[in-house]
């Protein structure tokens, strides 16, 4: 199994590159899923004996004495490592006086229950758990010697899970962004695919990609049908801008959507076949995952389109001379976007790749917003934070977020101006925490939601590496403004556009007085 995870693992820049490591595992006749299941038995087995011993008073060494079997080897069945044969269940169940069929089932009682369910659930099955650096002996270990613990733990996560309506899907969104994060968002295999694409098929990176280069490659090379006009004829499908019919390898596309849209959906059919990738989704966008791999192949194909679309040395290069002006002017920064047949998201999404690898700026942001039109409400639906999380983030409780915020404003300002694109820039003091973020932000309507629109944004935290990588970080030129993360928890007190009252912080201030209340009177009685 280790060999099969070394595959799946190994920087090359080979065409074979194939980030799918169920085909991997399966190319190398290892049933990685099998002996996982086996070794849930076995864990699950431990488990009930060790409760079992537990309940009756027994200690590793009476239970030894009492079954017959040796203290090491009963211990070794308990932390999942070995499964007795028949005849050593059987004695264990004559002595311990539990049937040999309660034994042997998969059913824990209540107060280990929720182990078994996350043990036996396709979730982690789905999950590479090796994706981040977790080893499945230390996570069977770390179950077996602290199984209440860990009860409650994931009894706690289930609870908040189904508090907030976190489904399946967001547990796996959730995972993969846990791993652009753990990566900053930086992936060398797939950098050097797309270079060897490129030299492979003659596409030249230097010059801006267009649609119709892509298409005569699926076409001519994967053997493609492109297809403009079914979807247009299924209202439900307004939303979709593409879907593909793998058995005939037929791409429908909407009619609607500009050459950059166009370009990105090719690249990344064109990721689906160069990377070898079968493990995948069929529409764009994604109506549902059935497996953890979809999402992570869809994540990897994105990131190829997005590399081939906005090569990194020609990015690179944009970035080194704007960051070398001391004075920041937006259409400087437009320009850039303006230099690729891509979406303002796609060269956002970039930048938390380039940024991170080549300016070695880790302490940064990604956030998308939505707003419809004369609408108070803003929806923050997607979210990247490398390094560490940042202060602007998602909230489940319906809090509002800060108005001051300049990827609001800029929502605000495209609804009211009917632009094609918007663009600001702020630098984000946050009183409270000590911290400032110069803040990029576009916004532009969305193509499929009528009166809608979208905001994309990227924060990069201000301290010495930022100061030493961008010469316009302190320019007179960018509004500096004091803002909080939501209205609910803001301390700034004299805000004139504060949405709800600072409850949260209030509270929170209370609670902070009576501990120290609490705190004297223990001192003053201690003496």
């Amino acid at each position: 199994m280790k060999q099969c995870y070394k595959l799946f693992f190994r920087k090359t820049s080979e065409r074979s590159l194939n980030i799918n490591i169920r085909y991997l595992c399966k190319f190398a006749n290892y049933s990685i899923f099998a002996i996982m299941e086996q070794d849930y038995i076995k864990l699950i087995f431990g488990l009930k004996l060790k409760q079992i011993r537990t309940d009756k008073g027994l200690s590793l060494f009476g239970l030894s004495k009492l079954s017959g079997l040796s203290k090491s080897y009963l211990n070794e069945i308990e932390k999942g490592k070995k499964y007795p044969k028949p005849d050593k269940i059987a004695s264990l169940s004559e002595h311990l006086d539990i049937p040999y069929d309660e034994m042997v089932s998969l059913k824990l009682d209540k107060n280990l229950a929720p182990i078994g369910e996350i043990l036996q659930s396709k979730l982690l099955k789905e999950i590479p758990l090796e994706l981040f650096g977790i080893q499945e002996s230390t996570m069977i270990d770390i179950i077996s010697n602290a199984p209440a613990k860990v009860t409650a733990f994931i009894s706690t996560i289930i609870e908040i899970a189904k508090n907030y309506n976190f489904s399946k899907e967001s547990f796996y969104l959730a995972s993969v962004r846990s791993y652009q994060e753990a990566n900053n968002n930086y992936f060398d295999d797939l950098e050097q695919a797309v270079l060897k694409f490129a030299k492979t098929y003659h596409v030249d990176l230097t010059k801006p990609l267009k649609s119709i280069e892509l298409e005569e490659i699926l076409i001519e090379e994967f053997g493609y049908t492109i297809n403009t006009t079914e979807l247009t004829s299924h209202t439900e499908l307004d939303n979709l801008r593409s879907v593909f019919v793998p058995k005939t390898k037929t791409l429908l596309l909407a009619r609607h959507i500009d050459d950059a849209q166009k370009t990105f959906i090719y690249a990344k059919e064109i990721a689906y076949n160069y990377l070898e990738i079968s493990e995948r989704l069929y529409t764009f966008s994604w109506i549902k995952f059935e497996n953890f791999d979809q999402v992570l192949n869809n994540f990897y194909a994105s990131y190829f389109a997005g590399a081939l679309i906005i090569p990194r040395a020609s990015l690179v290069s944009d970035l080194k001379n704007l960051f070398s002006k001391k004075t920041f002017k937006s259409k400087d920064f437009e320009r850039i976007i303006n230099n690729y047949n891509a979406s303002p998201e796609s060269i956002y999404q970039r930048l938390t790749n380039i940024l991170t690898k080549d300016f070695n700026l880790k302490s940064l942001f990604f956030l998308r917003f939505s707003h419809q039109k004369d609408s108070n409400h803003f929806k923050l639906n997607k979210e990247l934070h490398l390094s560490k999380q940042q202060s602007p983030h998602a909230n489940e409780t319906n809090q509002h977020y800060c108005r001051r915020w300049v990827s609001l404003k800029v929502l605000e300002k495209i609804s009211k101006s009917n632009k094609p694109h918007e663009f600001d820039i702020q630098v984000s003091n946050y009183p409270n925490e000590g911290k400032s973020y110069l803040v990029f932000s576009s916004a532009t309507a969305d193509p499929f939601v009528a009166n809608s629109y979208r905001s994309v944004n990227i924060g990069i935290q201000i301290n010495s590496q930022l100061k030493r990588k961008i010469a316009f970080t302190e320019s007179d030129s960018i509004p500096k403004t004091q803002v909080g993360v939501t209205c609910e928890r803001c301390v700034i007190s004299d805000c004139d556009v504060r949405q709800a009252q600072p409850t949260s912080l209030i509270s929170a201030q209370k609670d902070a007085k009576i501990a120290d209340v609490v705190n004297k009177i223990q001192e003053k009685y201690s003496k």
